[in-house]
């Protein structure tokens, strides 16, 4: 008896290649079992950013590795499953790849969606709410063709170390507020629903970036849930057509 594909599923922050290629391979193992497990049920299947802890395609080249994940997501599009990929802050350079070779549709940008006439917002998440001005204006820069054409300039060899030194860097820079709760007046991303809120209804915002799984109400029919991340947690989203839930895999 077939299973109906009635589900749509939400992860984010896969971080692979970070720390080491050793974890990240282990990782990538329990993200392509998880999928596994999904794929029965799966009628959309969203992944919200930084899938690569860095990513840059070259006119000829992509970051070697991550193969397994490559060829599950072109699994899902083969079997008529809709597949959304969201740029993160470390995989901004994503361009026409995945998109040609995995069939997948990408996102640069939060994008609205209606289900069953629930109203989402979905998008990584970085750079909305308040604060951290350094780093809206760091992805303005890295966002311009002019730094994208400059960086194609580099060899692999030494443009994708270099970028992994400085993504490591970064993550390690940020890794104790990741894992901190700020509090609901203080988390950005609750902030910005709320503000968001005020112009128009949305019953579930769903963003990455934050690294710690939150589900939060926002407003009075409406809920921010965060995707959390797989280097600790494991964490996804599942909307069986009536109630948004997060969960944890633990099948690893």
């Amino acid at each position: 008896m077939a299973t109906t594909r009635d589900k749509i599923y939400f992860a984010s922050d896969f971080h692979l290649g970070a720390p080491s290629y050793e974890a990240s391979r282990e990782r990538e193992q329990r993200i392509v079992e998880w999928m596994d497990s999904i794929f029965p049920d799966c009628k959309e299947l969203y992944l919200v950013g930084d899938l690569f802890d860095f990513w840059f395609e070259y006119k000829k080249a992509i970051p070697k590795g991550f193969v397994r994940l490559q060829g599950k997501i072109a699994q899902f599009s083969d079997a008529g499953i809709s597949v959304h990929v969201f740029t993160g802050n470390h995989d901004m350079w994503m361009f026409d790849y995945l998109p040609q070779e995995l069939g997948v549709e990408l996102h640069r940008k939060p994008i609205r969606k209606t289900y069953n006439g629930k109203e989402f917002l979905i998008g990584h998440g970085d750079g909305l709410g308040p604060g951290d001005h350094g780093y809206k204006f760091i992805k303005k820069v890295f966002a311009s063709p002019l730094a994208q054409w400059l960086f194609a300039r580099l060899h692999p060899n030494f443009g994708i170390s270099l970028a992994d030194f400085w993504s490591g860097k970064s993550r390690a820079a940020n890794q104790e507020n990741d894992e901190k709760f700020l509090g609901e007046e203080n988390e950005w991303l609750a902030i910005y629903c709320k503000e968001y809120l005020k112009k128009e209804h949305i019953d579930y915002f769903i963003f990455g970036h934050r690294h710690l799984p939150l589900d939060l109400k926002v407003g009075e029919n409406s809920r921010y849930l965060n995707l959390g991340e797989w280097i600790n947690y494991q964490t996804y989203a599942v909307f069986d057509g009536e109630e948004l839930k997060l969960e944890e895999w633990k099948e690893w």
